[in-house]
């Protein structure tokens, strides 16, 4: 069968891969109908991922179908339509021991560690499959990138009603807009893509769009928006170092800070300016079992509307020769979804 192979940085190639054996006891053997392309993709191909490995088979945002379940899966039926759930984690591990499965010590996301879903066919641990009988596949393809969002936000719990600051306009800022809607913090977007802060405005219902232009008048616009006090809450979702390193500046006193981007090289900072306002600092990494879930429910009730996130359709074949596309912001790309059938 056909997989799509990312060999090194910068090089794709359609290959040919043996079939999957059947599934195992605990496991399923899916068929991939869609991908989604993420930053962590992106990040991959251009070299700057710092947990990936090459070659690889990219792909964790996804909707399948399964084909074929082994001994002891009673939650999944043949045909049953999914989300997966790519955080191959050990169950047995220190970490998810304690409910944190997303980070496990021996933690391996499909696509990055391992070889993830453009491809036909795998098998998967039947646990990390979500069922909907109600999404459609590209909805489906959505739903691990909702959860990044979901679960960002659900780790700073933002006050209802108060300011809080996005930084980062992609697919993962969206995501993080999405569910601080949910919990109704009063919104603003910061990026420097135009027509991503637009598409924020007109599609997502935020409070407040600011262009960061570097000369620091950024500063005094979030100033203005907050009566003076800057943001409660403050997610960066850039994977940039500057923009990381930068975005202590604009959290309020007592306020916290939440990396939900990835970045391969140190950030920097003056300690007095994270110390002096007893800042909190936050990780957020992937998302859990329960954020799936609630995405599912959410997306399924239609309190969130994928529709305007996906801006690009293509085939496994096309991907090859146009992905590098998608490395830039101007090409207008919000979310690509690749069509595997």
């Amino acid at each position: 069968m056909k997989a799509v192979v990312l060999e090194e940085p910068l090089k794709f190639v359609v290959a040919d891969i043996c079939e999957p054996d059947g599934p195992g006891p605990g496991e399923a053997l899916v068929r991939v109908h869609r991908v989604g392309i993420c930053g962590s993709d992106v990040a991959g191909y251009l070299g700057k991922m710092p947990f990936y490995g090459y070659p690889r088979i990219p792909g964790h945002e996804l909707g399948v179908e399964v084909l074929e379940i082994g001994n002891g899966v009673d939650h999944l039926a043949v045909g049953d339509r999914c989300a997966v759930e790519p955080y191959i984690n050990n169950p047995a591990s220190f970490a998810s021991q304690r409910g944190h499965d997303n980070c496990c010590n021996d933690l391996q996301v499909l696509g990055i560690h391992t070889d993830g879903g453009l491809r036909s066919r795998f098998v998967v641990p039947a646990r990390k499959l979500h069922v909907s009988t109600k999404l459609e596949m590209e909805q489906l393809a959505l739903v691990e990138t909702l959860g990044i969002g979901c679960h960002a936000i659900d780790r700073c719990q933002p006050p209802a009603n108060e300011h809080l600051l996005v930084i980062g306009a992609g697919p993962i800022g969206l995501s993080v807009i999405e569910f601080a809607r949910q919990a109704r913090a009063k919104i603003t977007v910061m990026d420097m893509n135009r027509s991503r802060l637009e598409f924020c405005r007109d599609n997502m219902g935020v409070d407040h769009i600011v262009q960061f232009a570097g000369d620091g008048s950024e500063l005094n616009e979030l100033q203005r928006i907050t009566g003076g006090e800057f943001y409660l809450a403050v997610l960066d979702a850039t994977g940039s170092v500057a923009s990381m390193s930068g975005a202590l500046n604009y959290v309020a006193w007592g306020g916290t800070l939440v990396f939900v981007g990835l970045s391969s090289t140190e950030i920097s900072f003056p300690q007095p300016l994270m110390h002096a306002p007893e800042m909190t600092f936050l990780a957020s990494r992937n998302s859990l079992p329960r954020d799936f879930h609630r995405v599912i429910g959410l997306i399924e009730d239609e309190s969130i509307d994928t529709r305007p996130w996906i801006t690009h359709r293509i085939g496994m074949q096309e991907l090859v020769a146009d992905f590098e596309q998608f490395t830039r912001p101007e090409s207008g790309v919000i979310k690509a979804i690749v069509q595997v059938d």
